[in-house]
């Protein structure tokens, strides 16, 4: 294979995690009784880029389809998020009504309800028609498509451009991020402004954090990658943010390099010194890793099997796509799992992909009183533990498995 930004061969391996269905192809009763399709799960580094990324098994159109199932305004700790970077972004570059603010990747309008609040022309773009259908529903106006430079070119000759565009949490879900960092670069007016955010590869190595890499995660992201593929594509980085979403990303600001007049914050040099000397641009930087997550993996399941032995229940909290990564390179099953709560409807009673463990609404934990329950969002722990907080109420603790395993 061969990297998707440089085109040079790739040899070295960050983890195999053997093979697993698409993470968020949740299976309906009928689909039980059919074959799913399994894809080989296998992380490679580029020597030449440092763009880390997934073997090419599957098509974008396999994994985001129109029955896409996550939608991101279930999370209030990422609403609230949301909500603060509208202001952040409408104070930083003084928009207003007469400003025009695109989100790439728009879900269920999580975000752009609060543009919309404030007044403010905007536009979403969303290939899920599910969750393209919610945010219509709360009156945002949708682009039903994936995103790259042709769709970008007819938005402009529609005059679309934008001052502003968002994109949180896509850059890594797409499979030609040549041709998807390109089409920022048409849309932006001369002096618009870019803003991406995606988990930091950093993070994610330091601190095993495995169970964010599934399918629909084609890149793993280091700004000194980001950069590059920036530069080639014709925006430029000048500022950077370190956010604690998703255990630790990166927002990054960018403009266009022909025409764009902001000044490049120390930030962006602090982050890419920070990863020089972590040794991010040298193979050692990913060796071991595999190692790590094997841990991960062994004591989760000795935990599962204890739990079972000695007579205790087990329920999931999170029909998450960390999950599905951890349950299915464990071999987990609903003996050792009995089901998962997930506040999203379009989840509730379908099955997991893979281990086909049933999904319930949280009414389920009350009614049968686990002895404990797996948060499998682990980023979202502080949320969930308040939240089901009356599950001590008989006694029951919260386990998390990553970083490493650990009972609340």
């Amino acid at each position: 294979m061969k990297c998707r930004h440089c085109q040079s061969e790739l040899t070295v391996s960050l983890i195999d995690l053997v093979t697993s269905p698409p993470s968020n192809a949740y299976l309906t009763q009928q689909e039980l009784q059919a074959t799913e399709k399994y894809f080989p799960l296998r992380v490679l580094v580029c020597t030449d880029c440092w763009l880390v990324q997934t073997e090419d098994y599957a098509g974008a159109d396999e994994l985001f389809s129109s029955d896409y199932a996550y939608f991101s305004a279930f999370s209030s700790s990422w609403l609230k998020h949301s909500e603060q970077y509208v202001t952040n972004m409408v104070d930083r570059f003084d928009l207003d009504g007469q400003s025009y603010i695109v989100e790439v990747a728009a879900n269920d309008g999580y975000l752009l309800q609060y543009v919309k609040a404030r007044g403010i022309p905007c536009l979403g773009i969303e290939p899920t028609t599910s969750t393209a259908d919610a945010a219509r529903k709360i009156g945002i106006e949708i682009i039903e498509a994936f995103f790259g430079v042709e769709l970008a070119n007819k938005m402009v000759e529609q005059g679309k451009q934008a001052d502003l565009t968002a994109a949180n949490n896509v850059l890594a879900h797409v499979p030609d991020i040549n041709d998807f960092v390109g089409g920022f670069a048409a849309l932006l007016k001369p002096a618009g402004v870019s803003t991406f955010e995606f988990p930091h590869l950093l993070r994610l190595v330091s601190e095993n954090q495995f169970d964010t890499i599934y399918h629909e995660h084609y890149s793993y992201l280091s700004l000194t990658a980001v950069k590059k593929i920036f530069e080639s594509n014709g925006l430029s980085v000048f500022d950077v943010e370190i956010l604690p979403t998703h255990g630790g990303s990166l927002r990054v600001y960018a403009q266009r390099t022909d025409t764009g007049g902001h000044q490049t914050s120390d930030n962006v040099i602090k982050i890419l010194d920070q990863e020089k000397s972590a040794g991010m641009s040298s193979v050692d930087f990913y060796a071991g890793f595999q190692g790590k997550a094997d841990r991960v993996k062994n004591d989760f399941l000795s935990f599962l099997i204890e739990a079972k032995r000695t007579g205790k229940t087990v329920a999931g909290y999170g029909a998450a796509a960390k999950g599905n990564t951890l349950m299915n390179y464990a071999g987990v099953r609903q003996d050792l799992v009995s089901y998962v709560v997930d506040l999203n409807p379009a989840k509730q009673d379908k099955f997991l992909p893979g281990s086909r463990i049933p999904i319930v609404g949280e009414n389920y934990i009350r009614k049968t009183q686990p002895d404990y329950v797996v948060i499998f969002p682990w980023n979202l722990r502080s949320e969930v533990v308040e939240q089901l907080s009356y599950i001590r109420e008989w006694g029951a603790k919260f386990v998390v498995a990553v970083p490493e395993l650990e009972v609340l």
